[in-house]
């Protein structure tokens, strides 16, 4: 093998040309894997020579040296092909069974030995997957710290030995110089909390102080839950601070960039094995805007059980894309498809389909020229930062002329919906609440003068309240639910109900977008009027088959859920959501296994707790009404919508607020 450590230096040698490059690479690449097989020996002769026969190529495609499985060089997870000799990695391509890498993908009824021989694309980061796996650095022992914390000494225990300590604690750095004597507390002291009963029950009495909004009564509800559950006050974090639950939250698991099958395991283990509730992921440092639009958009009105009342609950951490495969105008937003995205193999093959055929044209708003760029119908350098500038300039040019999908946007319920033949509806027409001309809320059927409905419910009665839209100038109460009783409602009013001052939604929208003409939204963005103007104009042109696709370009900003409001808002414009060519929820293979049919129910738990309190990140509740409120600034931001804020995990953590992680897995 000294001759292949010889070519492995020289490919580390960056004076390498080219063609030495490609030799050399392929022969390490090979020799390195199947040096020692007799039937291999001669192929590195053949490499060097340059005399490699299609023959001898084709021996990888061999239905025995395929094994089928999934790329983690990003966070698409495109289905690859690796291709093995004598049990090591030697190449890696597009399985062809997978949407992800070919155009159409191979059905399952195609044999393994005839699709052997068929290869789908994967991107270079997929290639790369043979120098990672063999990349000397890479950790596949568990390394334990061996010096002062920075000195960069380990040693590596067996995985055992490292499970036990985990979970055990103890004097784990005795040999490490002024650690002789420092406890560390295990997995086992933190996990306080065992029985589900009790759990839910402490849940629900915290429920019940973050809903209560007077002080007094808020502290007295912490004084009943110190008496009802006195026998188990030493399992919390602090018992004068219900809501900071159990020490069972002292312990965190926080990842990088993960994918669902992996994270529903950790998140089985770590929420509902363990009752913490601090299992974070990247989603922030990713493209965390893109996500929280998306769970804000589609909030559910539905009944609170803690609160009493209706609120908006239910949304899912989601985003939309558009739908290449039938769309005939894409307007691609820092979505840098042909390099990044979600992901080249999948979106690359659709586009230069759409292109190749005729039935594509796109248009790629980008400070950067970049390969999309080269094939667009229009390129449009935005200023970094200013995407909404551009996006309000069209909301402005399509209201203005009137190329909005009126039918679509006057459903005002789910019957209308379905008169009309729509998928979705919105609330483009519900009437909202203005103080000092500023919106602040949307207007309630009893706040309009409309009749009330009380529900009973356990027990207890609550307001079931329903929004308002003008059918020809008369309030309508909605229920955005209701499958009988159809609710078209204008959409333009401004005006006075019942002696509140009200406009419909898309009337604040048209106000927004008027501040400013649409030179001045061009100005902002750095572009010329003329360019919102034809985007706009062609965006309108094609029915739902036209859509606005962005990416981490529009979203990782300060000002991102602002921007993807803003283009989510176009796609709503005219109607296109889950329509083929048009604008659809990214939905992908269900890994939690709770479908009919599937082997691996992971959500599935025999003794699941239910965790409850702060999580260490603050997401999920507001500040106003956990126990620590003490006026503003608070000492740390508070993420009521949000979540796996990635980079207030270590920064919360140092600061132990709202308390201190004792154990972290990442």
């Amino acid at each position: 093998m000294d001759k292949e450590k010889g070519m492995l230096n020289q490919l580390l040698d960056h004076s390498l040309d080219r063609r030495s490059f490609l030799v050399s690479s392929a022969a390490v690449g090979c020799a390195a894997l199947v040096g020692s097989s007799l039937e291999w020996k001669n192929l590195m002769e053949k490499v060097n020579a340059g005399s490699l026969s299609p023959a001898d190529e084709y021996k990888l495609n061999q239905a025995e040296r395929a094994i089928y499985t999934v790329c983690l060089n990003c966070n698409t997870g495109c289905g690859i092909k690796a291709k093995i000799v004598d049990g090591g990695l030697v190449k890696v391509d597009g399985n062809p069974y997978s949407p992800w890498t070919m155009m159409p993908h191979l059905g399952y009824d195609k044999k393994v030995r005839e699709a052997a021989r068929i290869d789908g694309a994967i991107c270079p980061k997929g290639q790369a997957s043979v120098q990672i796996y063999y990349d000397p650095f890479r950790i596949r022992k568990v390394l334990k710290r061996a010096g002062k914390r920075g000195e960069n000494k380990w040693i590596t225990v067996p995985f055992d030995q490292a499970v036990t300590e985990i979970v055990s604690g103890g004097k784990l750095f005795a040999k490490v110089p002024g650690e002789e004597n420092r406890e560390v507390e295990g997995l086992q002291s933190l996990f306080a909390v065992k029985d589900p009963k009790v759990m839910k029950d402490m849940g629900d009495a915290v429920g019940l102080i973050w809903a209560e909004k007077d002080k007094a009564k808020k502290q007295a509800l912490i004084a009943e839950f110190q008496t009802k559950f006195k026998e188990h006050l030493g399992a919390m974090i602090d018992p004068a601070h219900p809501d900071f639950g159990p020490k069972n939250n002292q312990f965190c698991f926080w990842w990088g960039r993960l994918k669902d099958g992996r994270g529903d395991i950790i998140k089985r283990f770590t929420l509902d094995s363990f009752g913490s509730t601090n299992a974070h992921g990247h989603t922030t440092v990713c493209q965390g805007s893109l996500y929280f639009t998306g769970k804000a958009m589609s909030e559910q009105w539905l009944y609170d059980a803690k609160k009493n009342a209706m609120s908006w609950s239910g949304g899912q951490k989601f985003y939309w894309q558009g739908e290449l495969e039938g769309a005939e105008f894409v307007i691609f937003v820092g979505a840098n498809v042909f390099e990044a995205n979600y992901g080249p193999p999948m979106r690359t093959q659709r586009i230069t389909e759409g292109l190749s055929s005729g039935r594509l044209k796109y248009a790629v708003i980008d400070p950067v020229y970049r390969k999309a760029a080269s094939k667009a119908w229009k390129w449009v350098p935005v200023q970094p930062g200013r995407d909404s500038a551009i996006a309000l300039g069209m909301i402005r040019w399509i209201l203005d002329n009137k190329k909005y999908d009126a039918k679509y946007l006057a459903c005002a319920n789910k019957a209308a919906a379905k008169i009309a033949g729509e998928p979705t509806w919105c609330n483009a027409s519900w009437l909202v609440k203005l103080t000092d001309g500023k919106p602040r809320g949307l207007l309630r059927a009893h706040e309009a003068g409309l009749p009330d409905t009380m529900v009973e419910k356990d027990g207890k009665s609550y307001r079931q309240e329903k929004f308002v839209a003008l059918i020809a100038g008369q309030p309508a109460a909605v229920d955005p639910y209701d499958e009988k009783d159809a609710v078209n409602g204008d959409l333009f009013f401004n005006g006075e109900v019942n002696g509140i001052k009200v406009k419909t939604a898309l009337q604040v929208l048209l106000e927004e977008a008027a501040a400013k003409s649409t030179a001045e939204w061009a100005k902002e963005a750095g572009i010329s009027s003329s360019d919102i103007e034809e985007l706009a104009r062609e965006f309108t042109s094609h029915g739902k088959k036209a859509v606005c696709d962005i990416h981490r370009g529009v979203s990782q900003h300060t000002s991102g859920y602002y921007n993807v409001l803003a283009w989510n808002t176009l796609n709503l414009l005219i109607g296109n959501l889950d329509y083929r060519g048009g604008f659809i929820k990214l939905s992908t293979f269900n890994h939690k296994g709770d479908k009919a049919g599937q082997a691996y129910n992971v959500s599935k738990h025999p003794r699941k707790l239910s965790g409850f309190g702060l999580n260490i990140i603050r997401a999920g509740t507001k500040y106003e009404d956990s126990t620590i409120f003490e006026g503003y600034p608070a000492k740390r931001p508070w993420f009521p919508l949000a979540s796996d804020i990635h980079q207030e995990i270590a920064t919360s953590a140092g600061d132990q607020y709202p308390y201190q992680i004792k154990c972290l897995i990442t």
